[in-house]
């Protein structure tokens, strides 16, 4: 019961990236793998009770914080390991405020303290259009990564409404090969949506329709 209970933190422990191979843990080893989870979220917490949340605190988020974000969002897969994502960084006041002139349904990204723009650089699309897939991948490890950190953050969509690509490339000076896919906005919570369970079976198919 003991070594099970270990192994299920070591796994998620494994899909965070914090985990050595089994053949180089031995009983400190287990003893530090144990510890590293003291008072995180695992990942399939953070995958079952994270939630969209639109209102924020005024409180900064911790550059830290953000860089973990970021480097969680970077761990995506990628077809043919193309990494073709490109972040942008918002915390000026004055650019978040625009976001709602550009997008109705993310004016409340002017009240939020950071926000980033998650592009595609078609420069780096070895593959040939896969870069929608990839950057949504590296955009959902932010939400988690946002929500595992304690923050509230929303997906508010941008592609592959023209007018929209066309506004935050011109808000944000991209170049043409560079589009908007999505702006995470994010922030400390000042609502705790509670989570909700939506799982369907009848969405379940085996093997055929």
């Amino acid at each position: 019961m003991v070594k099970q209970s270990w192994l299920s933190r070591r796994a998620a422990l494994q899909v965070l990236g914090m985990a050595a191979p089994l053949a180089v843990l031995g009983a400190a080893g287990m003893a530090g793998a144990a510890g590293a989870t003291a008072g995180k979220m695992s990942a399939l917490e953070a995958i079952r009770t994270r939630r969209s949340v639109r209102k924020f605190t005024p409180e900064p988020v911790a550059e830290e914080t953000l860089q973990e974000i970021l480097r969680c969002g970077m761990q995506a897969p990628s077809a043919c390991n193309e990494q073709p994502w490109q972040l942008v960084v918002l915390r000026d006041k004055e650019l978040l405020a625009k976001v709602g002139g550009i997008n109705p349904y993310a004016v409340f990204a002017r009240e939020a303290p950071v926000s980033v723009l998650v592009c595609g650089d078609t420069r780096l699309d070895k593959c040939g259009g896969y870069w929608v897939q990839d950057c949504s991948n590296c955009a959902m490890n932010m939400l988690l990564a946002a929500h595992a950190l304690g923050l509230g953050a929303v997906w508010t969509g941008i592609y592959p409404l023209a007018e929209r690509v066309t506004a935050f490339q011109k808000l944000c000076g991209l170049p043409a090969q560079v589009t908007p896919l999505a702006l995470l906005v994010m922030g400390h919570p000042a609502v705790q949506p509670k989570p909700e369970n939506r799982f369907r079976n009848d969405r379940i198919h085996l093997n055929t329709w």
